[in-house]
């Protein structure tokens, strides 16, 4: 849900076109306001998720879609054999290009499902809030990207939005997608759990770990954890100064809390056989 990002504060995006806040990607306006943390299931989840794939020195890691490239420090933390970020947006693409190091260290532009990189060239993949904003179709040729450039036995970890309980009606899935489309200004169309499993194991993975947690992007006490203290009140200043910003975030996270009980984060770990 949260990529294609710019900056971590309001002023690092100086010189980009200026875009009227009623209009603006949500995920854009809030890197723009400073929020660098934009995963439904917050750093938290991100972290589980990242323990769960085990990274070790051995490793070749892709990363689809790093947007702000927070993930992406965690993960070079781990000093993996070799990474390497394919990211549509070249803005995004030229942060996460600033954290990386030497020649086994690199940032493409291009997409999660056609990243023409070699077969079996990866032993991790992962991508986080890009999956919910993809087409049916385009989810399956993303996920099949996955499994291609993964060897035998290699992980792949997703972390996305999710729908609450899997026997949700299909008209109520309708619904909060178009609701949540309209809020952010970003297609959504997030799957139950059950789905994401099956949209998985059709392309041939096999699920290893399953971790869910509550989708609290906008909320105060989420937001300190995930930004810092002073991070997080630089982030509430920038809002509350801007009016019409100020609108538009309380608007996103009223219709957080109307569909929690039917949203949430999940993050999935799967095995490439």
């Amino acid at each position: 849900m949260m990529n294609r990002l710019r900056d971590e504060t309001a002023g690092a995006t100086a010189g980009a076109p200026a875009v009227d806040p009623g209009k603006m990607p949500g995920h854009w306006l809030l890197a723009k306001m400073g929020k660098r943390v934009l995963r439904p299931g917050g750093l938290e989840l991100s972290r589980a998720m990242l323990a769960r794939l085990a990274i070790q020195h051995a490793d070749a890691v892709v990363e689809f879609a790093p947007g702000m490239g927070v993930t992406a420090r965690m993960t070079l933390r781990k000093t993996p054999a070799c990474y390497t970020a394919v990211e549509r947006d070249p803005r995004a693409a030229a942060r996460v290009k600033r954290y990386l190091r030497g020649p086994t260290q690199r940032c493409q532009l291009g997409s999660a499902e056609q990243t023409g990189l070699p077969d079996q060239s990866a032993t991790v993949v992962y991508g986080e809030a890009m999956l919910t904003m993809q087409g049916a179709d385009q989810k399956q040729r993303i996920v099949a990207e996955a499994f291609r450039l993964l060897k035998s036995g290699g992980r792949y970890g997703i972390h996305e939005m999710t729908l609450v309980p899997d026997d949700l009606p299909l008209e109520v899935k309708q619904d909060i997608n178009r609701t949540m489309t309209h809020s952010i200004h970003v297609g959504t169309r997030a799957l139950t759990v059950r789905e994401w499993r099956e949209l998985l194991t059709a392309a041939g993975f096999q699920i290893q770990s399953e971790i869910t947690a509550p989708m609290l992007l906008l909320e105060p006490l989420r937001i300190f954890r995930d930004e810092g203290f002073f991070r997080a009140l630089r982030f509430g200043f920038n809002v509350l100064r801007t009016p019409e910003v100020r609108r538009r975030v309380l608007a996103m996270r009223r219709t957080f809390r109307r569909q929690r009980a039917h949203i949430g984060a999940l993050a999935l770990v799967a095995v490439k056989p």
